[in-house]
């Protein structure tokens, strides 16, 4: 019996889910709620009865109600969501009618999840995370001199303005950190992370690390199999970011020289994150799609930042500088495929990297006013056709789409590739310039969007 999958999930995830169990042969529903009954992922399935709406995309019980009537035999969570929640995959696989998670073991989710664990178990393999305690500290005296000490060795490798997160170490989200630049400001700061801790999650705990400010953000993409088989596609740079960390422009490969001149071997950087990568995925028998963050510093120094155990956002921007048998991967597939227990089917020398590819999230919000959410409705929504480019959303062409006020504006994922990052920059320029987005607010206003924001910093990508 072929495997039938619930995707848990909405926007263009969902869509994408769906091409990837077609392009696998499998079965598959949907499920939204009312806000979304006008997103693709509805209007494609709703006529052959493949649409379930649900109260909440994070209501476990209704999920798994669709799951259990339609009798699929999988679930996949997408990202966001239910993808790294580890008690909602350990659930789904040891009910009575279970189902298969299509992510990592529900164990692995756990221990990474944990960023102390991670950091902990990455220190003890020799992988570098950035300085600081990989513990959480209660006792003041101890945190100070671990702050102390913290400066003093910014200070000797000259670096200028040297200082310090606290953070509270149950926190999450950039809720309770607070930076401190001189020691004689350490113990007022501590005493105020340590009882917003205690308050707001019950847990006086507090980290201590070293402030970090002239970086990239790159990130590591891992396919591994259950059959314990490892492989990468590569590197890419998610630094370009909004106000509230949310990526809005990513490259691959992480860096290219024709960008920036950099003050290291930049190969050698990539290929030192990619080892420490699977280093950590094999320690901890890592068995799905992954992506390891890193945080690399101006002198070329790494520091892990987290793992995050499902797929990404901007997988596709590593697809599209790899090559197997002379296609570029999809991704999506192979993490259906190997959560179903199949082997990778490929070695890392099959894999083939060539070119530069670039992704732009296209948002309906005003990048110049705190990156402010915008909604209404859209009457007019169109892209080129490229052949070196390709479109993921789950807005419709072909009538106005009303954006639901429910979720983040996200309106389409634009990807955009070529022989060199130039190459790259300038199809993305041109790409950006022949999209038609229209459309109106409840009060008359035109569409606020971030194409000129995605625009205006495609020359920042790849650069310190």
């Amino acid at each position: 019996m072929k495997d039938k999958v619930l995707i848990a999930n909405r926007g263009e995830i969902a869509v994408r889910i769906m091409r990837a169990c077609d392009d696998l042969g499998l079965d598959y529903v949907v499920v939204y709620t009312t806000a979304d009954e006008d997103s693709q992922h509805v209007r494609l399935n709703k006529d052959n009865n493949k649409a379930y709406r649900v109260s909440s995309y994070t209501d476990p019980n209704d999920i798994l109600s669709v799951a259990d009537y339609t009798k699929c035999t999988a679930i996949h969570p997408g990202y966001g969501f239910f993808s790294e929640d580890f008690r909602f995959a350990r659930r789904v696989t040891v009910r009575d009618r279970s189902l298969t998670f299509i992510g990592p073991n529900w164990e692995v989710i756990k221990n990474l999840g944990d960023k102390i664990n991670t950091k902990r178990v990455a220190n003890r393999l020799g992988i570098p995370t950035i300085p600081g305690t990989d513990g959480p500290i209660y006792n003041e005296m101890e945190a100070e001199e671990v702050a102390a000490d913290l400066l003093e060795s910014q200070a000797q490798q000259g670096i200028k303005g040297p200082s310090i997160l606290v953070k509270a170490a149950a926190g999450g989200g950039g809720m309770g950190i607070e930076e401190v630049k001189q020691i004689e400001q350490f113990r007022r700061v501590y005493r105020q992370v340590q009882n917003y801790a205690k308050r707001q999650f019950g847990d006086g705990g507090v980290l201590i690390e070293q402030c970090l400010r002239d970086y990239n953000h790159l990130e590591v993409q891992l396919v591994c199999s259950r059959h314990g088989e490892r492989a990468h596609f590569g590197t890419r740079n998610c630094t370009i970011q909004s106000t509230g960390r949310q990526k809005r422009v990513e490259a691959a490969p992480g860096f290219d020289n024709s960008c920036f001149s950099y003050d290291f071997d930049s190969k050698e950087v990539l290929r030192k994150i990619v080892d420490y990568s699977l280093k950590l995925a094999d320690h901890v028998n890592y068995d799905n799609v992954g992506t390891w963050e890193w945080i690399v510093a101006r002198d070329g120094r790494p520091y892990l930042l987290e793992v995050n155990t499902r797929i990404q956002v901007e997988n596709d921007v590593s697809a599209r500088i790899s090559y197997l048998k002379g296609e570029q991967p999809n991704l999506i597939r192979e993490q259906i495929r190997l959560a179903l227990g199949e082997k990778l089917k490929y070695s890392q020398k099959e894999i083939k990297f060539k070119g530069s590819s670039i992704e732009l999230r296209l948002v309906a919000e005003d990048a110049y006013r705190g990156f402010a959410p915008w909604i209404g409705t859209i009457t007019q929504f169109s892209f080129p056709k490229e052949d070196w480019a390709a479109v993921y959303t789950h807005v419709p062409f072909d009538r106005p789409y009303i954006i639901p006020s429910e979720y983040d504006p996200n309106l389409a994922l634009l990807l955009v590739w070529g022989e060199s990052m130039e190459e790259a920059k300038k199809r993305a320029r041109a790409f950006l310039d022949a999209t038609v987005i229209e459309g109106n607010n409840a009060k008359g206003e035109p569409i606020l969007t971030n194409v000129a924001y995605l625009r205006e910093n495609l020359d920042r990508l790849l650069t310190f």
